[in-house]
């Protein structure tokens, strides 16, 4: 990788695409094929490189891994990659969905295609750093970087109120990563340095671990997001395109998980324990009030939109659980719904690529000319569900197992919203695929095409994969869960002693 590692080229393949499609002159046919095509192959070699990453991998052991120290800035910042069991998993999650986004995008886009397809190299690249970043600035860099591809993804190619969503995901999320910026500097004043894996070794007073759980929530909480900061999401939503609303729900959300996994849990963990009851009180709200706000809407993509944060629900809950059980879960449940919530949003586009509307009384009867499309749809919408033999299953029932053995009570509300989210799936199905195909505009609507197919297929396929085999994700994140989880609990335990009579 030129003198560097392979984290390294994993940051750098994707814009050495986009610097390749950026010298291509011309708007003709050929030039747009040739661009479509440098993307795909670039997103594909990607690809490959995270799988040797993953080759070299060792589960086993909870230690950061493919470690990459460089000096970048003065002050002792560096430039530090690595991975462990925790950020493997979506690292691979993130290359494995690109190159869909691609092909998902290969004929709905129709102006500006090359700085398009630049974008969401570009968003690669600052998706990647942020699960391989191992010194804070840098994380903050690669974490704040990836508003700005996405804030024009959807602001240029989005649908009409294209302007007003992207400047409200600007916003929401910027103005929360500000508190986390102001956390990162007093962490850097207390400690003398921005190395993650130093940091997760100082002991921070637990009066200041508080204030700096809080800045950090601020920021994790929006990404998500978290009820009651959620609101910019349904409207990103609707407005991006369709590769746009696949890359937001299955990386971005994730982004903010991962943020509880690596910093406040590690870092912080006499004030993630202080302040689980309040999670999990805002978890049960998410749950339950977005699955019953997801049983009213007329919007296809805005149901799936409060579905996922009802789901991101299951994973502020496990996570704060502190069990083995509930962070594993989480960690599984955010994998599973980056498929899901992915697969549906494409499931989404292919009827919007045909009729140009997501409303859901646009519909119905589509069984009798896409059988093959609802036979998809159908177990996208299973797993959504959390039907047993699929991923979504696997993930809510650890978080369910996990949030039981830390209170009863959160595990008995928590579950209401298996049944909700069985209420809106269901019930969204039935109207698009079952009933009388009475529409003048469907009789002629067109099943998969191939391209669609080579889209799908391979996703639903995975979905039942993990839902039957789940040990891949498990095994890869058990190592280092299970150090996270003693290292925060011996912290809490020496609090404890510490301040006993």
């Amino acid at each position: 990788m030129f003198g560097f590692g392979i984290l390294s080229g994993l940051i750098v393949l994707p814009l050495v695409g986009a610097a390749f499609i950026l010298m291509l002159r011309g708007e003709d046919e050929a030039t747009l094929n040739n661009a479509r095509w440098a993307a795909l192959v670039t997103t594909i070699i990607v690809f490959a490189v995270s799988l040797v990453a993953w080759a070299r991998f060792d589960p086993a052991s909870a230690a950061f891994q493919l470690v990459e120290d460089r000096a970048w800035l003065s002050s002792g910042i560096r430039y530090k990659l690595g991975v462990d069991g925790m950020s493997m998993p979506f690292v691979l999650l993130t290359t494995f969905l690109m190159p869909f986004c691609i092909v998902a995008s290969w004929r709905s886009i129709e102006t500006r295609l090359k700085e398009y397809l630049v974008a969401f190299l570009v968003l690669e690249t600052l998706m990647i750093g942020v699960f391989v970043a191992l010194d804070l600035v840098l994380f903050y860099v690669f974490f704040e970087g990836g508003l700005i591809p996405m804030f024009l993804i959807i602001g240029v190619w989005g649908g009409k109120r294209r302007i007003y969503a992207s400047f409200k995901f600007f916003l929401y999320t910027l103005l929360g990563s500000l508190l986390m910026l102001v956390a990162i500097m007093a962490m850097y004043w207390q400690a003398g340095t921005t190395d993650i894996t130093a940091l997760l070794g100082h002991k921070f007073p637990a009066d200041m671990q508080k204030w700096l759980w809080l800045a950090f929530f601020a920021s994790f909480a929006v990404k998500m997001p978290m009820w009651p900061v959620h609101t910019w999401l349904p409207d990103a939503h609707v407005e991006a395109p369709t590769a746009g609303s696949v890359i937001l729900a299955a990386i971005l959300l994730k982004m903010g998980g991962y943020g509880f996994i690596r910093f406040s849990l590690p870092m912080f963990p006499d004030a993630s324990a202080y302040f689980a009851p309040l999670v999990f009180a805002l978890s049960i709200v998410a749950i339950i009030y977005t699955s019953l706000v997801a049983m009213v809407q007329e919007d296809i993509k805005k149901l799936i939109a409060y579905s996922s944060v009802a789901h991101m629900g299951f994973v502020t809950m496990g996570l704060f659980t502190m069990t083995p059980q509930g962070v594993q879960g989480a960690i599984f449940q955010m994998v599973s719904h980056g498929l899901v919530s992915g697969a549906l949003f494409l499931c989404v586009g292919v009827i919007y690529d045909r009729m140009h509307t997501r409303e859901i009384a646009a519909y119905g009867g589509l069984v009798h000319r896409m059988p093959l499309y609802a036979t998809v749809f159908m177990v996208f919408t299973m797993a959504n569900v959390g039907l047993p033999g699929t991923s979504g299953f696997v993930g809510e029932f650890l978080t369910l197992v996990g949030s039981f053995k830390a209170n009863s009570w959160v595990a008995l509300f928590a579950t209401t919203g298996v049944i909700l989210s069985a209420a809106y799936a269901l019930y969204v199905y039935r109207r698009v695929i079952f009933g009388v195909l009475d529409k003048p505009a469907l009789a002629k609507i067109e099943d998969l095409d191939a391209r669609e197919v080579a889209l799908l297929v391979p996703l639903m396929l995975l979905v039942i994969y993990y839902g039957v085999h789940p040990q891949p994700i498990l095994d890869a994140c058990a190592a280092s869960v299970d150090h996270l989880l003693k290292t925060a609990a011996a912290a809490v335990s020496t609090k404890t002693a510490l301040i006993a009579p």
